[in-house]
């Protein structure tokens, strides 16, 4: 079982041990898929880039399994304003970023920009590594489960607009689907939950996983939302 700590002390380790049945279909599809059955935007060959990683957080809340978001900072100079999953740049605390740095930098990152106490999750998958384009970095998502829940909330106003989870049941409705048309011409899944947004890298994340675990519901996918679709 995964424990890590404030101290960043020991390894940080992946563990399957003890988690909840409703994540089993997770569990397969993180072991299972490929990198391009997630995206088209893989990691240069060259090794450019900057490593990076992203927490993919699982609790369970009063409507059941959920998933934790945050929205960024509408004064940040990269994805300002865009709900996201926390996380961020490696540091070279992390440690080496073809063993557990990865995994440091996910719980470093979600304990810094939403309050969380990673001595309660539990990490029991890590997806291939993708890629950002626009910020060039080299994301490695990180999945978690929520074992023991603590409060979360903003705690750099300047980096975190506001924290929330989202029902899993919110994401496979089908109501709170659409497609997303960036001003570059790529297309890409939405979803509309908790007065928010969610596109670009984090809705394809969501997407992805959602139909490789089983979840996905059919949804129409000529309902097209404008980015700015609050304006």
């Amino acid at each position: 079982m995964t424990r890590a700590s404030n101290t960043w002390g020991g390894p940080v380790t992946l563990s399957k041990e003890g988690l909840p049945g409703w994540l089993d279909p997770v569990v397969h599809a993180v072991e299972t898929v490929e990198p391009l059955q997630l995206s088209r935007f893989l990691p240069p060959e060259n090794g450019a880039g900057r490593q990076s990683a992203v927490l993919i957080l699982f609790g369970e809340g009063e409507r059941g399994p959920e998933l934790l978001l945050m929205e960024r900072a509408t004064s940040l100079r990269s994805h300002a304003g865009q709900p996201s999953f926390p996380g961020g740049a490696l540091d070279p605390e992390d440690g080496d970023p073809k063993a557990d740095g990865p995994l440091r930098a996910a719980l470093r990152e979600a304990e810094e920009e939403t309050g969380l106490d990673p001595a309660g999750v539990q990490l029991f998958g890590v997806l291939p590594k993708l890629y950002i384009p626009v910020s060039r970095f080299v994301v490695t998502p990180v999945l978690g489960w929520w074992r023991e829940p603590s409060p979360v909330g903003v705690v750099d106003p300047a980096e975190t607009a506001r924290v929330f989870t989202v029902p899993v049941a919110d994401l496979t409705d089908p109501g709170n689907r659409a497609t997303t048309v960036h001003p570059s011409g790529h297309r890409g899944p939405a979803f509309l939950v908790e007065s928010a947004l969610v596109w670009g890298f984090t809705a394809g994340i969501i997407d992805r996983l959602l139909h490789f675990s089983g979840w996905e519901r059919p949804w129409d996918r000529e309902k097209q939302v404008p980015l700015d679709w609050r304006s």
